[in-house]
């Protein structure tokens, strides 16, 4: 009897150890609700204003601005990767002569009440700046067979420069965003926001929502451009791109709640600062009228956008043919506002990697030591790209996304993010297996190449490399990518 109790008091206290987390550690973190995802960049070349619409028949559909200025083209494919060697097809051509016959750019297409729409600028044969909004309608499933008939022109409170036509709908409500010169005012644009009748008509008295007064809105041109739209968590996030369309190009945000008069300019806050901007170390320059689309699997957002990947241009930036198309995962803040980032190496994109005890800890460097670490910022410190071994086939390196040609490495078994020297202890150091994880084989623990059996795991927050030999050792060494 006394032996049974002992039996049964040694099994309650066992249960209760599985229970227990050592002290100051969370709980178990889940799967992440938004694993990583990976592109390789660019997606096109020569392909400026990108607008990349996920359809509900599985396609992604991509539109443009082509150099020559003269048409608009479509592409579909079932990836996002896939839209870089997808066949391009031009559904609409310019005029030969009057309204639609020059300057045509940044289409964007739609899906509404069971046709497509593409939102276009242009200008006109006799005055090519007489640039003014239109639209297309197009009957067929898939619109790069669909039969476009021209609705004509969006008329709004001027006969002034407008373009970049986004649309969008809030509480069943569907509103158009755009750029419009105002006559009365020195500004190249401002960015306007009314409700829609139908597709092609506004309805009411448009309202301004932004105008470039900023120093960085206003380098070049006073410039505010290219709304695109996201919402989440209750809230409606309107990016626009600001000056001149060289290296000072950058992206703005405005926002409000998605409860308010979104026709009250009052209930819109604006950044005081851009929010994706130029970046010399990644060789970006001049990123902005963006788009935004979501992943193949759904939970990821996915940030669309043009850059070019040299800084100085000779002549007018219009002239320059070079702009491409280029994509990356949209982060978020615990505060539930977009983290942009800065604009990825070309190549593949980066991950995140969350700790498996720790879920809002991100592996991050800090002076250049490796750690965990929440609320990270500036978010690139927590993204790496993972990239072949230095070492060779079968291993995989973590690259710094800030600091390319820096990767994560071990030295005295401490892991620091070093530059790349070009020796073999260094290529060694930096390489690892990337293996199932250890506490969860959903999660990822990487393994030292020249020290088997040790692994990449936190130790009070830093990161070393250690042979785990514990439930708390494995948890240690197990991460999630996101």
């Amino acid at each position: 009897m006394r032996r049974n109790a002992v039996r049964l008091l040694l099994a309650m206290l066992v249960a209760l150890a599985a229970c227990l987390v050592a002290p100051g550690s969370p709980a178990q973190a889940a799967v992440p609700a938004s694993p990583a995802v990976t592109y390789t960049n660019p997606i096109a070349e020569k392909r400026a204003d990108p607008h990349i619409f996920k359809h509900t028949d599985g396609y992604y559909y991509f539109t443009a601005t082509v150099p020559e200025y003269d048409r608009i083209v479509l592409r579909r494919a079932t990836t996002i990767q896939g839209l870089s060697t997808a066949q391009e097809v031009t559904i609409w051509t310019k005029h030969a002569s009057g309204v639609m016959g020059a300057h045509i750019w940044a289409p964007e297409i739609h899906f509404i009440d069971g046709k497509w729409y593409v939102y276009f600028a242009a200008g006109a044969t006799n005055d090519v700046w007489a640039i003014r909004m239109y639209v297309l309608e197009g009957t067929g499933a898939n619109p790069l067979t669909a039969t476009w008939t021209e609705k004509g022109q969006i008329k709004t409170q001027w006969e002034s420069f407008s373009l970049d036509a986004t649309t969008f709908v809030v509480n069943g409500v569907r509103y158009l965003a755009w750029a419009q010169r105002d006559p009365s005012v020195s500004n190249n644009t401002d960015i306007y926001l009314a409700k829609m009748a139908n597709p092609w008509t506004i309805t009411g008295t448009p309202v301004m929502l932004s105008r470039p007064t900023y120093s960085w809105e206003t380098v070049g041109y006073k410039v505010n451009e290219g709304p695109a739209v996201i919402q989440r968590g209750g809230k409606v996030f309107m990016s626009y791109s600001a000056s001149a369309t060289d290296s000072n190009y950058c992206l703005g945000l405005l926002s409000a709640s998605a409860s308010a008069d979104l026709l009250n300019a009052a209930n819109w806050s604006k950044s005081s600062t851009p929010v994706f901007t130029s970046n010399a170390a990644t060789g970006q320059y001049g990123p902005g009228h963006n788009s935004f689309t979501v992943s193949e699997d759904g939970k990821s957002d996915i940030l669309v956008y043009h850059d070019r990947n040299y800084k100085d241009i000779t002549g007018d930036p219009l002239n320059d043919p070079n702009r491409r198309t280029r994509v990356q995962k949209l982060y978020w803040k615990a505060d539930g506002t977009p983290d942009f980032g800065i604009p990825v190496p070309d190549g593949v994109t980066p991950q995140r990697f969350s700790s498996y005890n720790f879920a809002d800890r991100f592996i991050r460097h800090w002076d250049y030591r490796a750690r965990i670490e929440a609320n990270v910022s500036p978010l690139a410190d927590s993204q790496f790209r993972v990239v072949p071994g230095l070492t060779g086939s079968g291993t995989v390196s973590l690259e710094s996304t800030n600091f390319p040609g820096h990767y994560l490495r071990h030295k005295n078994f401490e892991v620091w993010l070093e530059k790349n020297d070009g020796t073999a202890q260094y290529a060694s150091d930096a390489t690892f297996f990337r293996r199932a994880g250890l506490a969860d084989s959903a999660g990822i623990s990487y393994e030292s190449y020249n020290y088997p059996g040790r692994y990449l795991r936190h130790y009070e927050y830093l990161l070393y490399v250690q042979t785990p030999s514990t439930t708390t050792d494995r948890a240690d060494a197990t991460f999630y990518a996101q």
